[in-house]
């Protein structure tokens, strides 16, 4: 992953909770920066690095994620003081990712993705426990006619807990019902094969490797957790993909 210096901050994403911007980097390119001094923190940065990361590995389309440092020092030209405090709460190291211009929320009305692609990702969202891709909220973006997916800071919720989260690989995931891509995802078993493939241990180690020390209270011990959760979960019978199939059979 790139490391990239924020230059500007150019304006704030008022529909996130943790309030995302869209910032300019040293490198002339615009991204949205996720703060790590936002309320929750710096899990939510790990989560949306691990899940975006294997998404993009299992060859899912996720804009590139970099590492963004920020210098509490712009806060002097931002007028809004809540703004102000975000920033100062967040100085070193963030993360942000490719800003999309011209891009449209996915609308399930409108728009149709390919049976493949939903049957893939409505699997990994209940592979990492996301909780966030509803029709409310659909956390996907239209852009040049391709689906993208963005913002990943809800998923593997459970470690907010701070408990290691290992022990529940095995967990279901219910949640997955209320996915916005279930009605297209008709290939789930087909996407279970191709992902968990696509998901080997050496990868989930090199994308947990990129999580930085700041970020975890026990680096070494968290890094392992993560680690052994994600690989656990892949094991059969996998318990999430049952709940999709299920989710998925009460629609048709």
């Amino acid at each position: 992953m790139r490391t990239v210096t924020v230059t500007r901050y150019v304006s704030p994403l008022r529909e996130g909770g943790s309030l995302p911007a869209i910032v300019e980097a040293d490198d002339d390119g615009m991204y949205v920066l996720k703060f790590r001094g936002a309320g929750q923190g710096p899990r939510a940065l790990v989560a949306e690095l691990i899940a975006g990361e294997l998404a993009r590995a299992a060859g899912l389309p996720v804009p590139e994620i970099v590492f963004a440092e920020l210098d509490p020092v712009l806060a002097r030209t931002e007028p809004d003081p809540e703004i102000q405090d975000l920033i100062r709460a967040s100085g070193g190291l963030n993360l942000a990712m490719d800003y999309l211009p011209g891009s449209l929320a996915f609308d399930p009305v409108v728009h149709t993705p390919a049976t493949d692609l939903a049957s893939r990702t409505v699997w990994f969202d209940a592979y990492v426990s996301n909780i966030d891709r509803t029709a409310r909220n659909t956390n996907m973006l239209m852009w040049h006619g391709n689906l993208w997916l963005i913002d990943h800071g809800a998923a593997l919720y459970m470690h907010h807990g701070g408990d290691p989260i290992s022990p529940r690989a095995a967990e279901r995931f219910p949640m997955i019902n209320n996915h916005v891509l279930l009605p297209w995802a008709g290939e789930l078993e087909a996407a279970s094969k191709a992902m968990t493939e696509a998901l080997t241990a050496s990868v989930i180690e090199q994308v947990i490797a990129r999580i930085p020390h700041a970020w975890l209270d026990d680096p070494d011990l968290r890094r392992q957790d993560y680690t052994k959760y994600l690989i656990d979960r892949l094991a059969e019978p996998q318990h999430f993909l049952e709940d999709a199939l299920r989710a998925r059979d009460a629609l048709v």
